[in-house]
């Protein structure tokens, strides 16, 4: 099995746990990857955060996704070991989510009940299209998806339309405002923390409705 760098987050009274990847560029110990694992465990949903080996090695450019998924594989293993019977739910952050999903689409990662996408990247900046969302057709566990209505890695209107193929399977969550990593604009008046709580409650409660 392919070794795994990870922290481990569990509230006592957990009622699942979510497999939590990294985006490209900044790793698991990122403000933003630890604020939603500290938040979402308010909220009673344990985390496995874990890194890529490109990012656990300090390299800048992501492994290969045959790597990438590997590592998705991995740690969703180790992450259902560390459970303790907790149900499992796996995703991430950008091109974290994005290499869980085309892991889930090729081969169903074992026990995991959903995937939650936290900024999914739809498309390259200034390239708007939706060919990086055609394998989700072939995932066949719930799918959330949080994405901000600035976000330069997946326009809005077409994330919408990805949302309404997969019907009954996915659940969009707006952050009104959000950029790719959820900053909001000054002008709309919300303070980071408040989004940061926004986003932390949609994936809770997704979560609670997918394991129920």
């Amino acid at each position: 099995m392919t070794s795994i760098n990870g922290l481990f987050t569990k509230p006592r009274d957990a009622e699942a746990l979510y497999v939590l990847a990294h985006g490209a560029g900044a790793g698991m110990r990122h403000s933003f990857m630890t604020e939603i694992s500290e938040l979402l465990a308010e909220r009673k949903i344990a985390t496995f955060r874990y890194e890529f080996p490109y990012m656990a090695a300090g390299k800048r450019r992501p492994d290969t996704p045959r790597i990438l998924q590997e590592t998705v594989r991995a740690a969703v293993e180790m992450a259902r070991e560390k459970a303790g019977g907790l149900p499992l739910i796996a995703g991430g952050k950008s091109m974290g989510g994005r290499m869980t999903s085309l892991a889930q689409s090729s081969d169903p990662l074992p026990d995991v009940a959903g995937l939650a996408f936290v900024g999914f990247p739809l498309h390259a900046p200034g390239r708007v299209g939706d060919k990086r969302a055609d394998h989700l057709s072939a995932v066949d566990v719930p799918m959330l998806f949080v994405q901000g209505t600035r976000d330069s890695l997946a326009d809005i209107d077409h994330i919408d339309a990805v949302a309404k193929r997969l019907k009954k399977r996915a659940t969009l969550h707006i952050i009104d405002g959000g950029d790719h990593s959820f900053k909001v604009l000054k002008k709309l008046g919300r303070e980071q923390s408040e989004v940061m709580g926004e986003i932390a409650t949609a994936v809770a409660i997704w979560v609670g409705e997918v394991i129920q």
